[in-house]
């Protein structure tokens, strides 16, 4: 940052695009010379592109009360809705472990009331549930997230060029039998996100996501996914780099809440959570307080 800090001048906020395994690295826990980290003195903002600051122009409104989804029961078949048919071909995962998520319903039963709302959890936590979304306020999933790369799959079911909107995504309900509700197969893979209905959608979580699984570790998961809640209309985005024990990534939504829905500006909101976690006595170790990142718009939602 050294060389930075002069063209900066007096400026506190910055926006990050990253490229290519920068995807991974929090630069909120980056130590300057003086042995500080860099959430101390900045408040920093990610960007899928410079392409976001256009699309941050226009604002549009929300049309469902905020929707948070959690524990998805992976062996019981998910919620039945009417959708139509989807018959994008997904990657096997059959062979990945993914276990069950209990404490995503602990964090879940926390953060509804302060939204107002019950969560979706179990059958309910389905891809035909996401799928049926129109633009909620906010849209909070805590989930198993995944990046395969094409050379991990069945010779016949290789994608298309690698596409990391084709080989990433997030493990729903019905998984394990592929039934996710309808005619889904309980894999939201990062293309089909594209196609969500979020625009009006303030802000979209996705909490305690594996994003990293695989051999082929890059920060391409966590940019496909990203980039998939951007073009799905979402305003600003809250991504896991690193999945954080339950009981610290609990108390970090809870208080991240608390402060965006204080109006305090959505990466504002993170850094002063983070900074109140780096300041506590329990997590005070990166690995607790920069595992999850802001995304987009850092504004606040009352504008």
């Amino acid at each position: 940052m050294q060389p930075v800090r002069k063209l900066l001048g007096n400026t506190r906020k910055i926006l990050i695009s990253p490229d290519g395994v920068l995807n991974l690295i929090p630069f909120e826990a980056l130590v300057d010379e003086n042995n500080r980290y860099l959430v101390e003195n900045y408040s920093l903002t990610y960007l899928s592109s410079g392409r976001d600051l256009l699309r941050l122009q226009n604002s549009f409104p929300s049309k469902q009360q905020p929707v948070v989804i959690a524990d998805p029961f992976f062996d019981k078949k998910g919620e039945v809705v009417a959708i139509k048919p989807n018959n994008t071909r997904s990657i096997d995962l059959s062979t990945n472990n993914f276990p069950p998520l209990p404490g995503t319903r602990e964090e879940a039963k926390a953060i509804a009331p302060l939204l107002g709302v019950k969560p979706l959890i179990g059958t309910q936590a389905s891809e035909g549930v996401i799928k049926t979304l129109q633009s909620p306020k906010i849209l909070h999933i805590a989930t198993h997230g995944f990046f395969e790369s094409a050379t991990q799959t069945k010779q016949n079911q290789t994608t298309i060029d690698d596409n990391p909107l084709l080989l990433s995504g997030l493990v729903l309900a019905g998984f394990k039998n592929r039934q996710g509700g309808g005619n889904e197969d309980g894999i939201l893979t990062a293309l089909e996100t594209t196609a969500l209905n979020l625009v009006g959608t303030k802000l979209a979580v996705l909490s305690a996501c594996d994003t990293g699984i695989g051999k082929d570790i890059t920060g391409e998961g966590i940019y496909g996914l990203r980039r998939a809640l951007v073009i799905a209309g979402s305003e600003s985005q809250v991504i896991s780099l690193w999945k954080v024990d339950d009981s610290a990534t609990k108390d970090l939504m809870v208080s991240y809440f608390q402060r965006v829905l204080a109006n305090q500006g959505r990466s504002e909101a993170m850094r002063q959570t983070q900074l109140k976690m780096l300041r506590g006595d329990k997590y005070q170790h990166p690995y607790y307080w920069a595992a999850f990142i802001p995304s987009g718009d850092w504004r606040g939602m009352g504008r």
